[in-house]
């Protein structure tokens, strides 16, 4: 059967599934729409958190830049997967025993202020919305090249789907639809990982075939093998690190916070009925995550050898069909500068920017491009967040794989959108309209709130989709530094400081995110020429600036707070009974609905 008629099959099925999902458990309270009633159980919850977190970045682009970038992509996983321990120890527990909906529904009770709570309002719509930017474009690029239409209309046909099971089943909707995603997405990634391992080292286990020799009898392992072929084309050792040490500090431990101090992960702890329950999923989650983490630099190695032996100093006529494929979708461009109709893949940009195609084709195949040419002698781009997707074509594996990947992608995609939706609705609906503008509204009103919130939500997250302000894992990146910088002290300081106030929380959120967001938004947007470690703070990339803005927020917090009045007696004695174990699991419980 057709590669592309298996993958309609494939992604409508899985769409039908989760539509049914989200129309079996819909929310009929404010309870089911918020946290799911408080009733999932530990597995299922472990299964929906790891759905939630691995999102297109993870399934996608992780593997897409470290097969591009070699040892200085282990930052996503060092971050990613240290910040998820931190989250489960340090925060998740406590933040379920307080028992509120949202996390500014936390800060603002826990600091006893409006305006916290609205500060804290702002940065889940500003952290929820970078995210989410990362997650629609994954959509795109996968319907673009699966199901050959425009990234714009992927987007739009991704937003429809999330729209109507996150609006209409609320978290409940979402909790049951993401059990069922995880099971799509780690099978997807998993299936061509272990084919590829098989055919390329012998070895069943891509974690171990990672680093086995390879099968062609040479006896050459599979990481000398690249670092030889990166040398030779210029590159540099593919398992030799280029960023600074201290980049690479800064970005880890942005990541690290960042993922501790993710709203859209921290309320999926909400989702169980007691404190007990959320360590348990905590600890599945973990387990699920590890399956694919470990499994993406094998992935990138497999990807990243089978791409230099079928395209570098090939003949384009000559080329195999999966490049001809993502070429239409505008992901590779080849610019034949030295006209021999070979395709030089070497260190360097081949042109200036991304590729601005023009009609028709020059005289050996390649498609016009309107860019200057650089001075490398590169002719070859790559956009890095096709490399999973691509990776099964590359390896020529069957066509039933290629789709089981597209539906992998889209689920990884699609979870995440949908968690970050809800927290923004919620944020809208529950902080904003509930706890400060409307205290009087009825629950059914309420609930209409959130649903209208999450329509708009969709609709501006396409619109990042189509218009993203990097790759998949660097959009994600920055939205991992925010929350370092803006939630992760709060909260540590809200569950762990008696003498924390509002006008420290306040103050720290301020600065943090001020600080991360205008750095980001200079060498990004404002000046990306000056994007480089010369210009940098301190040699601290946009990548890794949540690490510093996060030191801000702690020291204003901390000063401002010791020149300021002490908390409440009751904010203090609050503090201290989150912090108890004795009872926990019905403890606070009666918080969930006030």
């Amino acid at each position: 059967m057709d590669t592309q008629i298996l993958t309609f099959l494939f992604v409508g099925a899985t769409f039908m599934l989760y539509i049914g999902i989200a129309i079996w458990s819909r929310a009929g309270s404010t309870d089911d729409f918020y946290v799911a009633g408080g009733g999932v159980s530990p597995l299922a919850n472990g299964m929906a958190t790891a759905a939630d977190w691995m999102s297109a970045a993870s399934f996608i682009s992780m593997a897409g830049i470290i097969s591009f970038v070699g040892r200085d992509g282990s930052v996503y996983l060092m971050g990613w997967t240290g910040g998820y321990v931190l989250l489960a120890l340090l925060l998740a527990p406590y933040l379920r025993k307080f028992g509120k909906y949202t996390v500014p529904d936390f800060i603002g009770d826990r600091y006893y202020s409006d305006l916290a709570r609205l500060v804290a309002v702002v940065c889940a719509i500003f952290i929820s919305f970078t995210y989410v930017a990362g997650q629609m474009r994954g959509v795109g690029i996968i319907f673009s090249r699966f199901l050959e239409v425009e990234i714009t209309t992927g987007v739009l046909i991704g937003m429809t789907i999330v729209f109507f099971y996150a609006v209409l089943g609320g978290m409940k909707g979402i909790t049951y639809t993401q059990v069922a995603q995880y099971c799509v997405l780690i099978f997807a990634f998993m299936v061509p990982a272990i084919f590829i391992s098989i055919l390329m080292t012998n070895n069943p286990v891509p974690q171990l075939g990672f680093g086995s020799a390879l099968a062609d009898g040479s006896g050459v392992y599979l990481l000398d093998k690249l670092d030889n072929l990166s040398t030779e084309l210029g590159f540099g050792a593919y398992t030799a690190g280029q960023k600074s040490t201290i980049d690479v500090f800064f970005i880890t431990a942005a990541l690290m916070v960042g993922t501790a101090g993710l709203p859209h992960v921290i309320v999926r702890f909400f989702t169980v009925p007691k404190v007990r329950d959320a360590r348990i999923s905590a600890g599945f989650a973990l387990a699920f995550i590890a399956i694919l983490y470990t499994t993406a630099p094998a992935v990138a190695s497999f990807a990243r050898v089978n791409l230099i032996q079928t395209v570098n100093n090939a003949r384009y006529t000559e080329t195999p069909q999966w490049f001809k494929n993502w070429e239409g979708t505008n992901l590779i461009a080849w610019m034949d500068k030295n006209k021999d109709g070979k395709i030089q893949y070497v260190a360097g940009a081949p042109f200036r920017g991304k590729p601005q195609f023009l009609d028709g084709r020059g005289s050996n195949g390649e498609r016009l491009i309107s860019n200057t040419p650089s001075g490398s002698g590169n002719e070859l781009y790559i956009d890095r967040d096709i490399m999973v997707l691509a990776n099964p074509e590359i390896a020529r594996l069957p066509g039933w794989v290629i789709a089981l990947v597209a539906a992998g992608g889209l689920a990884a995609a699609l979870s995440t959108a949908a968690g970050l939706l809800l927290v923004i609705s919620a944020s809208i609906s529950h902080d904003l309209m509930k706890k400060i503008f409307l205290p009087t509204i009825t629950d059914k009103q309420e609930l209409m709130f959130a649903r209208f919130s999450a329509a708009l939500a969709v609709s501006i997250a396409g619109y990042f989709g189509v218009y993203p302000p990097g790759f998949v894992a660097q959009v994600v990146a920055f939205a991992f530094g925010f929350a370092a910088a803006s939630f992760f002290p709060a909260i540590l300081l809200g569950i762990f400081s008696r003498r924390m106030n509002k006008e420290g929380a306040v103050s720290g959120m301020i600065v943090g995110l001020a600080f991360t967001a205008g750095y980001i938004i200079h060498f990004k947007f404002i000046d990306p020429q000056a994007n480089t470690a010369d210009n940098w703070w301190f040699g601290i990339s946009p990548e890794g600036i949540g690490a510093l803005g996060m030191l801000f927020n702690f020291i204003v917090a901390f000063v401002v707070s010791r020149l300021t009045p002490a908390p409440p007696a009751s904010v203090q004695a609050l503090v201290d009974n989150i912090r108890i174990p004795q009872g926990a699991g019905a403890a606070y419980h009666h918080h969930l609905r006030p």
